[in-house]
């Protein structure tokens, strides 16, 4: 079930001081939209904030809602948002397959469903014969693209991108932001990406918010 990302009158504030906003902005399904802003000036809180995660130092205020559903009060678990941040964060003790399998819903139960799953994800990604290596073993595109698979076998109703090409080279940045706007798009997920870099912004192809223009 596909569902617009609507948020209202977001602000984060830091110490009393208005930090970001006010935002109100309607993602529709399979939308992707940018905000633009430099390093430090909130974005990366404004993704914790919508997506549960925000450090208690900073207050956020406004309402996150999933189509019809406020999700602003529920846990992070809860919320149906996935995000990819700029480093893969893959676990290291767990085989490309362990950390794959730790995403899927716990309503998958059995057995041979979760691995046919994680067998379909890798063969979509390019990855055929990687679910028994270790992440230390894997490029830096290889582990991206693993963090991307992770995300999406998690099934989100709506995605989050924290600058998540910013460490790889131009030629891996350009073919997994491919990656991940195809699926963003294929999956009807609503998607908002915060970046610095106008490339990226332009690779997303859709709407670009600059922050100075939300009260930055």
């Amino acid at each position: 079930m596909t569902a617009a990302l609507e948020l209202t009158d977001l602000r984060l504030e830091l110490s009393g001081r208005l930090l970001l906003g006010p935002l109100t902005l309607r993602i529709e399904p399979g939308e992707i939209v940018t905000l633009m802003g430099p390093s430090g000036c909130g974005k990366s809180s404004l993704l914790a904030f919508i997506c549960g995660t925000l450090d208690p130092v900073f207050a956020g205020h406004g309402r996150i809602s999933l189509g019809e559903q406020d999700i602003g009060g529920s846990p992070p678990e809860q919320r149906g948002i996935g995000i990819l941040f700029q480093d893969d964060l893959l676990f290291p003790h767990m085989t490309v397959s362990e950390n794959l399998a730790f995403a899927i819903p716990r309503k998958v139960r059995d057995r041979g469903e979760r691995s046919r799953l994680i067998a379909v994800a890798l063969e979509d990604a390019g990855l055929a014969g990687f679910a028994a290596r270790d992440p230390a073993t894997l490029s830096g595109g290889q582990r991206a693209r693993v963090a991307l698979l992770r995300t999406l076998l998690s099934h989100p109703r709506a995605l989050l991108l924290d600058e998540p090409f910013n460490k790889l080279d131009a030629e891996l940045r350009s073919s997994f932001s491919d990656l991940v706007f195809t699926h963003a798009r294929l999956r009807r997920l609503p998607t908002l990406l915060v970046t610095h870099d106008p490339a990226d912004a332009r690779a997303a192809g859709g709407r670009i918010i600059p922050l100075r223009e939300i009260g930055v």
